[in-house]
């Protein structure tokens, strides 16, 4: 009764906060179910070197949610081939979700990540995540403080447009996040050892610590997934 009457309550992040800061991030994914209905919470996964902690995590306390993989064609054999070991080991619940054939064909033609990587990025990762944003409350993210300077001025919650961002792991140092990885013996990701820091698309990602290998001809280490991109008209 309690958690039914949790779900029908429109939470603000200023009260998120103050109720989940005192949680480790344990608890955070594990409460985030009293608050709201598995329906309601979205969760992504670019399947990168960073991304099998919180799938870990999430097969551990919640197996049952749905995860959405955004196939932009434009990923690295290896990620694909890592994606599917993890969904395998993890029994992970995965769903794809593709851009427009045609914009996708379009970016293709006129290699857009050279002239254009922002809309790039809005063809083939915005616009398809879009629809399915609209239909959730919150979204979970698996961001750390300790990444990019945009990450270090993050709250566990933050209002993106009309939908909440959850970062139940935003307040741990890399050495925490490390330690859990070989403690749980995780796999990683198959580039990570050849200098690949952080991985995404094979045309906007090179070799280099943390994300200094992202856009690096753009300036940004953010793709339009994190920012304030999200409004529903």
């Amino acid at each position: 009764m309690l958690k039914a009457k949790q779900h029908e309550k429109e939470w603000s992040v200023e009260e998120l906060n103050i109720i989940f800061k005192p949680l480790n991030f344990k608890e955070r994914i594990a409460k985030i179910y009293d608050y709201f209905p598995e329906t309601e919470v979205l969760m992504t996964s670019s399947f990168g070197t960073k991304s099998v902690f919180l799938l870990h995590l999430l097969q551990q306390i919640h197996p049952s949610q749905l995860i959405y993989f955004i196939n932009t064609t434009y990923h690295f054999p290896e990620t694909i081939a890592y994606k599917e070991q993890l969904t395998k080991q993890f029994n992970l619940k995965i769903k794809e979700v593709l851009p427009s054939e045609k914009e996708n064909l379009i970016t293709q033609q006129d290699q857009w990540w050279i002239q254009h990587p922002r809309m790039c990025c809005t063809v083939n990762k915005i616009a398809p995540l879009d629809p399915i944003v609209a239909k959730h409350k919150v979204w979970i993210s698996g961001l750390m403080a300790y990444q990019t300077e945009f990450r270090s001025r993050l709250d566990i919650f933050e209002q993106r447009g009309d939908i909440i961002k959850f970062q139940p792991l935003v307040d741990i140092d890399e050495g925490e996040f490390l330690y859990h990885l070989d403690f749980h013996k995780l796999p990683r990701h198959p580039l990570e050892k050849e200098g690949y820091g952080s991985i995404g698309c094979t045309h906007c990602t090179e070799k280099g610590q943390g994300r200094d290998g992202r856009w690096v001809r753009g300036g940004s280490k953010e793709c339009g997934l994190h920012p304030n991109f999200f409004t529903r008209k």
